[in-house]
């Protein structure tokens, strides 16, 4: 078919949350914008759409009426001690301190505007394990998911007053970038549906296309964290199937800076998907903290203390990489799966999804039996459950993997010894794990959902349960440099005549904003800053 063409003011290429609000913003500054996305109208939205729409905010209202203390130098000081910058990251430390100076303007007030709320209690992840993380709650929940974040937005889009300057282009592929005389002036690619090649040219190209995880893994493979430890063999994909990275490497090729592609956030609790939507795709668990975190062999995995959940993913990936087979399994009960067992953003999050305050606190009080039950129905090679620890053993051996083996011995001794301190109170814990959670109990959003020292072979809170947990890819923390205009720069650290780029395909912002680590809440958070930024600068030419 004939090559169609297009051109308008600026063209975005990406319909994730980032490319959303850039759009957005642009019509606020009264630019005409043409949208391109690979994806279906019904998928609008991006991996932002599938997320558990938690949004790392400072100085909130809600925080505020929680009486939490938080101000932007604290929240730079916990940002700083977790990314671990080095000299060189001039730009991403900018971006750091300018996210937690104004993340109340850009990302809070911006998002309230368009009718976003978030649960009244903040959740505190990332506490730190040896370098200290979030010294306050600053996870601020959507109340409806990242499903009500996208509606909101795509509802404030279609009834802006500008809405007959944004033209949407779905199921339409970018593949390359048009320069002309060193300048960036537009997009070419192909329509999905049609099969047909088209050009599109503006006075400014955004690049919000996300990161590298979301294709085949071959990128996270070869760009893999040293310091991680070996490649897992198996590695399950959370991240978006269209993430593949193609954009950044055209950038690259043209000359432009990427940096940081071996810092990446994985999840250590990845169990397969029922719904098989790419290749190894996985559902992202929030790991119950009363549970047991074990090897293949049944040992506890130590490094050197017992791993724990909410206080630093990426020291819980790193120390899974080094057990046998670089995968695990959480043992527990019935009764910590109920209160304590979730989801990162899905359907199975039902009271979430549906925004239904009495089931919240029905599972609450009582715990989410439809969460368990379904589960244990989708996941049957992941999950297990057992009405003794020999059963349970058993089952485990069935699905060990490259011939591996859970020692009955092993396991019993390590769980006997954990109910045990439990059994001889608060007062002489000296397991890791249990000072950790009477610290975490100490906060009441924590303590609403977790069990009090909950023994594993308690007879009353059974069946058993055991969950094999694999590596799970969620996002490439590197990307195409930005200034704080967001504007993409060259090898020789001058700006990219006409190009921008935003959210993951900008490392979230400057190439690399998190460093290491993220402070969980920063990559939804930092799409809405790096997108408004953007369009503010190009609004100003």
């Amino acid at each position: 078919m004939a090559e169609q063409t297009y051109t308008s003011e600026v063209i975005i290429a990406g319909g994730g949350l980032a490319g959303i609000v850039t759009a957005y913003e642009l019509l606020d500054q009264g630019k005409r914008v043409l949208l391109f996305d690979k994806d279906t109208p019904e998928k609008f939205g991006g991996l932002a759409k599938d997320s558990f729409g938690g949004i790392h905010m400072i100085g909130t209202p809600y925080q505020k009426r929680n009486g939490t203390p938080d101000n932007p130098d604290l929240a730079y000081r916990d940002w700083l001690s977790y990314a671990e910058f080095t000299e060189e990251d001039e730009l991403p430390r900018a971006w750091a301190r300018f996210y937690c100076e104004n993340s109340l303007e850009y990302i809070f007030h911006f998002l309230d505007s368009k009718g976003v709320k978030f649960l009244p209690i903040v959740n505190w992840p990332e506490r730190g394990y040896d370098a200290p993380g979030n010294s306050v709650p600053r996870w601020h929940i959507t109340w409806g998911i990242g499903q009500e974040i996208i509606r909101r937005l795509l509802e404030a889009l279609e009834k802006h007053p500008r809405r007959n300057q944004l033209e949407i282009k779905f199921n339409h592929e970018v593949s390359d970038i048009v320069i002309t005389n060193g300048v960036v002036t537009g997009i070419t690619g192909k329509s999905m549906t049609e099969n047909a090649p088209y050009t599109a040219t503006g006075e400014h190209v955004v690049i919000a296309t996300g990161g590298m995880c979301g294709g085949d893994l071959s990128k996270v493979r070869q760009h893999w964290p040293a310091d991680l430890g070996p490649t897992p063999e198996k590695i399950l994909n959370g991240a978006h199937p269209y993430g593949d990275g193609l954009l950044q490497d055209r950038v690259q090729d043209m000359g432009g800076r990427i940096t940081h592609l071996d810092k990446q956030w994985h999840y250590a609790a990845g169990v397969h998907h029922p719904v098989q939507d790419k290749p190894g795709s996985g559902l992202s668990l929030v790991p119950p903290r009363s549970a047991l975190w074990v090897n293949a062999h049944g040992q506890r995995i130590r490094n050197p203390h017992p791993i724990v959940p909410y206080t630093d993913t990426r020291h819980m990936v790193a120390s899974i990489c080094q057990q046998p087979g670089q995968y695990s399994w959480q043992v527990m009960n019935q009764k910590i799966a109920l209160k304590e067992l979730a989801v990162s953003g899905c359907s199975y999050m039902t009271a979430f999804v549906e925004k239904s305050k009495p089931m919240l606190l029905k599972h609450l009080l009582f715990g989410n039996h439809d969460l368990v039950n379904n589960l244990l129905r989708d996941c049957p090679d992941d999950i297990v459950t057992a009405t003794t620890l020999e059963e349970l053993v058993d089952k485990m051996n069935e699905r060990n993997l490259y011939g591996h083996q859970t020692d009955l011995a092993t396991l019993k001794d390590e769980i006997q010894a954990y109910d045990n301190e439990i059994a001889r109170g608060p007062k002489y814990f000296n397991d890791e794990q249990l000072r950790r959670i009477q610290a975490f109990r100490g906060y009441r959003g924590d303590k609403v959902r977790m069990c009090k020292f909950q023994p594993i072979l308690d007879p009353k809170a059974q069946p058993l349960i055991a969950i094999r947990e694999f590596i799970l890819a969620r996002k490439s923390l590197g990307g195409i440099q930005t200034d704080l205009s967001s504007q993409a720069l060259k090898e020789d650290g001058t700006p990219f005549p006409g190009l921008y780029a935003v959210g993951e395909a900008a490392g979230f912002g400057g190439g690399g904003i998190h460093g290491k680590r993220s402070l969980e809440g920063t990559f939804l958070g930092s799409c809405v800053l790096t997108g408004r930024i953007a369009a503010q600068s190009i609004a100003k030419g």
